[in-house]
């Protein structure tokens, strides 16, 4: 009897929750694992049950299950019910499952968060959204309501904060859970939230797969206090039903899925959707310029960019003498749906399709609008590639981790200036490098045209702006360092100068260094190129001397700091 009803409720948490792995089924289902895996083998062996193997950065390669067009006609003879009103109860048509497979990698973060809940309050009920501001919802056994956000890295800053603006105007969960992909976004996800109607905890999405359900995680709109998931649930609202969406008009039962037409999701392994995303993020990159970034050698690069060329994800153009890497309409689009982006937005901005098929191919044939941009200054982005490639490799090699690294569209930071009007800053890229506990943040500003002193200080106008607010440790928990690269030494020089002079009419000090493309090719970011206000020599990028400062806090806020020149040193 035990045995019946665990298939029963198996085959019922597969419909209601499709594609769960063995853990993640054990959660939802209150069974045991001794009674879980046994089971599901007898169901797959039966043909109810199907899997399919799925992997990603974050996750450990595992197996997923869903029910089959067999196993889906049994659970309705089970629950006394009509093979129609299956169809229109769980989320099994081609239309649902073909959304959920698109959205797999960003689901299965909402699936673990969802067995931790299990494990704090069970039995849950649980449901998928298509079109609703929510990716999911869970109702507790008591009836309250638990809505879920996971915003991708892909999604634009602008489109999130409408999504979020959607989902106050209609029906609210009585908690809202958020996952955010790393530090910055989760910061600007809590100014976005603050003065929200209902209770909000975030957390980022790494720590939300690995956490338990006691562990501290979860961090409010305001305030350093972190909540384990139990006592973020005591904060939800008073019992109300989730959120309603239009229900499909049709709805036909999804074929079952074979080997011969498994999903992408499921096709490519955690090493080629890592690679995909790098392409993604630094479009017309060099293959030698993207092996350091995944840390492979050049057989293993081959090996991945030939499986995604074969599935028609990237595009290789030979331009300025050597390969350059892009997305295809087709890998643009699989990032999107994967964090509920538009792809109609993502290939305006980021496809390589040529305008003219039958024109040359340069930057003014190119139809994404960023891509063209990027493209039109190819020298300029080729000397951020090869940056990003050396802090990647020498970052290994000092044990520094590589932490975090924003393409410019990332690493754009948006503020509201003393005057009450916007401001931002658009560095060419962002990293966060950390050693033993110790955290750097990192701005890079390649410049090319900054060589007269009106436009050197032009270009240092927004950071000071910056710089004079307390939005740089609001924004990343620490100062990040300003790096900016010249073409000579001598244009480097006389930045140094100009810095100098804006910042003391100012009153603000930017943690600035400065260095050339020549030190730089030679020694790389980590060795000894970098110079800086304080010193007449050259040092390290990351390297903190011990030096003697004394502050002066000024009337509008700014803290002036005056630095003693000390020795040159190296990381």
């Amino acid at each position: 009897m035990s045995r019946s009803r665990c298939r029963t409720e198996l085959m019922r948490r597969l419909a209601e929750l499709p594609f769960l792995d063995r853990l993640e089924l054990v959660a939802v289902s209150g069974w045991s694992r001794g009674a879980v895996y046994p089971t599901l083998h007898v169901l797959q062996r039966e043909g109810l049950v199907g899997s399919l193997p799925h992997s990603t950065s974050s996750t450990p390669r595992t197996t997923r299950f869903y029910l089959t067009r067999q196993g889906l006609r049994r659970l309705a003879r089970d629950e006394g019910a009509s093979f129609a009103d299956q169809i229109r109860r769980y989320p099994v048509s081609q239309q649902e499952r073909r959304l959920l497979l698109e959205r797999l990698d960003g689901g299965s973060s909402i699936y673990r968060l969802t067995s931790a809940l299990a494990d704090v309050a069970h039995p849950l009920r649980f449901r998928w959204y298509r079109a609703h501001p929510l990716d999911a919802a869970i109702t507790l056994p008591d009836g309250r309501s638990v809505g879920i956000i996971r915003r991708g890295l892909t999604a634009e800053r602008t489109a999130f904060a409408k999504r979020l603006r959607r989902l106050w105007e209609g029906d609210l969960p009585g908690l809202l859970l958020l996952l955010a992909p790393d530090e910055i976004r989760l910061r600007q996800a809590r100014r976005l939230l603050q003065g929200a109607p209902v209770f909000c905890a975030l957390a980022l999405e790494a720590e939300a797969i690995q956490a338990g359900a006691g562990d501290p995680i979860w961090r409010l709109t305001s305030g350093s206090a972190r909540l384990s998931l139990p006592e973020a649930l005591g904060h939800a609202g008073p019992a109300r039903e989730w959120p309603r969406e239009r229900p499909l008009s049709k709805r036909r039962l999804a074929p079952d899925l074979c080997a011969t037409n498994r999903p992408l999701t499921s096709r490519l392994t955690a090493a080629e959707k890592r690679t995909l995303e790098l392409i993604g993020d630094w479009p017309w990159i060099a293959p030698a310029q993207l092996g350091p970034l995944l840390g492979v050698e050049r057989a293993r690069l081959a090996q991945l960019l030939g499986w995604l060329a074969d599935l028609e994800l990237v595009a290789t153009h030979r331009l300025g003498g050597r390969s350059r890497l892009a997305l295809s309409d087709r890998g643009i689009a699989y990032l999107a749906r994967r964090d509920r982006a538009a792809v109609g937005a993502a290939r305006q901005r980021w496809s390589t399709k040529p305008r003219d098929p039958n024109a040359p191919f340069d930057w003014r044939n190119v139809s994404g609008a960023r891509s063209r941009q990027l493209l039109r200054h190819l020298d300029h982005t080729e000397s951020v590639h090869e940056f990003i490639a050396a802090l990647a490799e020498q970052s290994r090699a000092n044990s520094w981790r590589l932490e975090q690294l924003d393409p410019p569209h990332r690493a754009s930071r948006y503020f509201r200036h003393n005057d009450g009007s916007i401001r931002s800053i658009q560095p060419d890229a962002f990293a966060v490098v950390r050693r033993e506990g110790q955290a750097e943040a990192l701005f890079l500003e390649w410049e090319r045209r900054a060589v007269r002193p009106t436009t050197m200080t032009a270009r240092l106008a927004p950071y000071l702006r910056y710089y004079c607010s307390p939005r740089p440790t609001d924004d990343h928990g620490v100062q990040p360092t300003l790096l900016v690269v010249f073409e000579d030494e001598l244009a480097a020089d006389h930045f140094l100068r100009v810095a100098e002079q804006a910042m003391s009419r100012a009153r603000v000090l930017i943690p600035l260094k400065v260095s050339d493309s020549v030190r730089l090719e030679r020694l790389g970011p980590f060795g000894p190129t970098w110079r800086s206000l304080a010193r007449t020599g050259e040092n390290s990028m990351l390297t903190i001397p011990n030096e003697q400062e004394s502050a002066t806090v000024l009337s509008n806020g700014c803290v002036w700091r005056s630095q003693r020149r000390s020795c040159d040193t190296e990381l």
